[in-house]
């Protein structure tokens, strides 16, 4: 059939299509929020007395939820969802509140409701770490990072700031379990914080949500964390643990002179007992070291003397030297979570410019991704675990939807022949087979 070459000249654009959304798929995640029905609970947990609102606590947190779920870092961009009728039926939202709405409930509230929101997310991490089943052995990993901000919010100082050095930021801390990926303690801190921070209360929270049957719990940490009583508080709750050791002075004039067995062609390893000033007891130190060539010098950050490189790590972990390194060695998973909370969700950010409100932001963005994480353990199948929060959006939550009505009930119409049907059909049935957290 012959077509005239008139490109797009004879189309015609008509803006009257109704019940149409670009968030379909967020159905899914709604009845897995609905199932376990984690809005009652939050709503019992989370009462502040306030008068004349026009919406309740959890609307206004499931606002702020959902957007950062679905990738809109912004508050401003919530107001797209304020004009989707069909995302609200979904969510089951009656009306979204504007940005401003938003913000001044972050900034008069966020002195009671921080406290509340994180107990209350402790109790959820508790629970979800027993599933779909309890493990003996959970390894935390300890991390901080850097979020540069441009203006004059409170807490923003000049600190820890690798990629933006002399530039304001805020300098968060982070603790992950390295198997499940569940950001077990989060919290925003000024940008002069030191990394350890706050370390010590964030490991008794995160020790007293583990299952009472744990047998086996690790810790791995960077040299930031290379604090004594950071160290001591491990020891005392029988954690296991590596820790990057800072290189003092002492440790250099120590470790050129040890006995070294070599565990490869370029590596060696040895160990000695050591009680850096001010800890209250001897410590195992173990050393691997690494012969220089010219492809790895540029790469090292360590401590180098002559033709080696010195990698120090304090532990009472039973294995050999080469084995303690290894183990840290996996650690990168947290490095991960963290790009995934920087990029993917608005973890750090300043939406104002009081700091309780910008920590109770970032409270509800860890929220946020934990969501996704039980989500894509309980629901999704064992070759999707493996997915980025980006991969799901694409593929289940941002797809578009239209909305009908059939014998007059409601039915959401998806994209014919989706190449994610069976998963899609696979996660509805594995939602409706969980237990109500109430």
């Amino acid at each position: 059939m012959y077509m005239p070459r008139t490109g797009a000249k004879n189309v015609r654009v008509a803006f009257s299509a109704g019940q149409l959304t670009h968030f379909g798929g967020v159905y899914l995640l709604h009845r897995f929020l609905q199932q376990l029905q984690l809005r009652t609970l939050l709503s019992r947990k989370l009462q502040i007395h306030e008068r004349n609102n026009h919406f309740s606590t959890t609307e206004r947190l499931f606002a702020l939820l959902y957007p950062m779920i679905l990738g809109l870092d912004k508050i401003e961009l919530t107001a797209l969802l304020g004009t989707n009728g069909v995302f609200q039926y979904l969510t089951g939202l009656p009306r979204v509140p504007n940005p401003t709405t938003l913000r001044r409930f972050l900034i008069s509230n966020a002195d009671i409701l921080l406290p509340k929101l994180r107990s209350a997310h402790n109790v959820l991490r508790a629970h979800f770490l027993t599933l779909p089943e309890s493990h003996s052995s959970y390894w935390l990993d300890f991390d901080s990072t850097a979020r540069t901000l441009y203006g004059n919010q409170e807490g923003a100082a000049k600190g820890y700031n690798p990629r933006h050095p002399g530039k304001k930021s805020y300098h968060p801390l982070i603790c992950t379990e390295a198997h499940f990926q569940d950001c077990l303690g989060g919290e925003l801190r000024y940008g002069n914080a030191h990394t350890a921070e706050g370390a010590n209360d964030m490991l008794n929270t995160v020790l007293a949500a583990l299952p009472t049957l744990t047998r086996t719990i690790r810790t791995r940490a960077d040299a930031g964390f290379y604090d004594g009583d950071f160290i001591q508080q491990l020891c005392d709750n029988r954690v296991e643990f590596a820790v990057v050791a800072r290189m003092t002075a002492p440790l250099k004039n120590t470790i050129p002179a040890l006995r070294y067995t070599k565990v490869g062609s370029v590596y060696s390893a040895a160990e000695f007992q050591y009680q850096p000033h001010g800890w209250k007891q001897k410590y195992r130190f173990v050393v691997l070291r690494e012969q220089l060539t010219d492809k790895r010098d540029a790469q090292l950050t360590l401590f180098k003397m002559k033709a080696y490189a010195y990698h120090v790590i304090v532990t009472n972990l039973s294995l050999t030297p080469h084995g303690v390194f290894a183990f840290y060695e996996d650690r990168s998973a947290i490095e991960r979570v963290i790009r995934t909370l920087q990029e993917d969700y608005p973890f750090g950010t300043a939406p104002t410019g009081n700091f309780a409100a910008n920590a109770l932001y970032a409270e509800l963005s860890l929220l946020a991704y934990n969501i996704v994480i039980w989500f894509r353990r309980l629901c999704l199948p064992d070759d999707w675990q493996s997915y980025t929060v980006q991969t799901l959006r694409h593929r289940f939550l941002l797809i578009p939807g239209v909305f009908t009505r059939t014998d007059n009930r409601p039915v959401l119409k998806l994209p014919k022949n989706n190449p994610h049907q069976n998963t899609f059909l696979y996660a509805q049935d594995r939602i409706k087979k969980l237990k109500s957290l109430v």
